[in-house]
C-alpha cells in the first residue's frame, strides 16, 4: 500500500506553520477545513442511502448490525452503537460496536491491533456473525488489516459488508458491497485523522443509524417513540411526546407513561 497516495496522509499546505500562528488564526484555520466536512459527506448521499435500505432489510429479517474498526474509527462505532438503544429502545445486540484490541482499546490506544485482521474477525465470530448480518468497516485510510479482514469474512459468509472511508482510491472499496467515501482531504495535522476524516465518520454513522432506525419503524413524525425515560430529563421529552400525539395534559401524559412502565407508545395508546 502506497500510503502517500492517500489525501488524508498528505500535508495540508494551510496549516504548515500552525505551530507559528496566534490561537485566534490558529481556531479560525481549524474551523475552515471543518467546514468542508459536511459537502464531502455530501457526495456520499446515494452510497449511504443504499447502505441504509440494505441494511434495514437484513435487520427487518433478523440480522443485526455490527461496526468494526481501529482507533477513532472503531471508538466513533462503539459510541453509535451504544446510542441505539436509549434513543431507539432496540436490543442491545442489534447494534454492535467491535474495536480492535477488544474493549480497552476503547479507553487506552491500542494501535497496533488494526493490523491484525485475524483477531477482529475472531471478535466477530464470538458474536456470531452470520450471513443475515451487516458488516460495516470504517477505516479514514481503508488501507487498515482489520477491516479488510472482516470485510472479505462478511462476504464469504453472504452477509452485506459495507466500508466507510475518506479516500477515494481505499482498497477496502472493492472488498465492499457498499463504499461509503468521505474525501475529506489532508488533516490540519498531518495524518491526524480524528480531526476531519472523524467527523466525516461521525456524520456518516449517525445518518446511517439513524436511516435504518426510521425505516425499521423506531420513529414516529420525528419523535424517538422507543425511546426509554430513565432519567428526569428524558421522562419529561417522554411526556412532551405523548401530549404532542395525544393533546392530553402534562399529568395526564405522565400518570399514563408511569402506568405503562414507561412505554411510550402504550401510554399514547391508552389515552387515544
Amino acid at each position: 500500500m502506497e500510503y502517500n497516495a492517500l489525501k488524508t496522509e498528505q500535508i495540508n499546505e494551510k496549516s504548515l506553520h500552525i505551530d507559528e500562528m496566534d490561537t485566534l488564526s490558529m481556531v479560525k484555520l481549524i474551523n475552515e477545513e471543518d467546514k468542508k466536512v459536511a459537502l464531502a459527506v455530501e457526495e456520499a448521499a446515494e452510497a449511504l442511502a443504499e447502505a441504509i435500505d440494505r441494511t434495514a432489510a437484513r435487520l427487518k429479517d433478523g440480522g443485526r448490525l455490527f461496526y468494526v474498526g481501529a482507533g477513532t474509527s472503531g471508538r466513533l462505532g462503539v459510541l453509535d452503537a451504544s446510542e441505539c438503544p436509549p434513543t431507539y429502545g432496540t436490543p442491545y445486540e442489534m447494534v454492535q460496536g467491535l474495536i480492535a484490541g477488544g474493549k480497552e482499546a476503547a479507553f487506552r490506544a491500542a494501535e497496533g491491533a488494526e493490523d491484525n485482521a485475524e483477531a477482529m474477525v475472531a471478535q466477530l465470530k464470538e458474536q456470531g456473525f452470520c450471513s443475515k448480518d451487516v458488516c460495516v468497516a470504517i477505516s479514514a485510510s481503508g488501507s487498515a488489516p482489520c477491516v479488510h479482514g472482516s470485510l472479505e469474512y462478511a462476504r464469504s459468509l453472504g452477509a452485506l459488508a459495507i466500508s466507510v472511508q475518506c479516500n477515494k482510491n481505499s482498497t477496502a472499496i472493492p472488498l465492499s458491497d457498499v463504499a461509503i467515501v468521505a474525501e475529506v482531504g489532508p488533516e490540519v495535522i498531518n495524518g491526524s485523522t480524528r480531526m476531519k476524516a472523524g467527523t466525516a465518520t461521525k456524520l456518516i454513522l449517525n445518518t446511517l443509524s439513524t436511516g435504518v432506525m426510521v425505516r425499521l419503524g423506531r420513529v414516529k413524525g420525528n419523535s424517538m417513540v422507543y425511546m426509554r425515560p430513565t432519567n428526569k430529563k428524558l421522562m419529561d421529552r417522554a411526556v412532551r411526546m405523548v401530549m404532542n400525539q395525544t393533546g392530553k395534559d402534562y399529568d395526564t401524559c405522565k400518570a399514563a407513561i408511569e402506568k405503562a412502565d414507561g412505554d411510550i407508545n402504550t401510554a399514547v395508546a391508552s389515552l387515544a
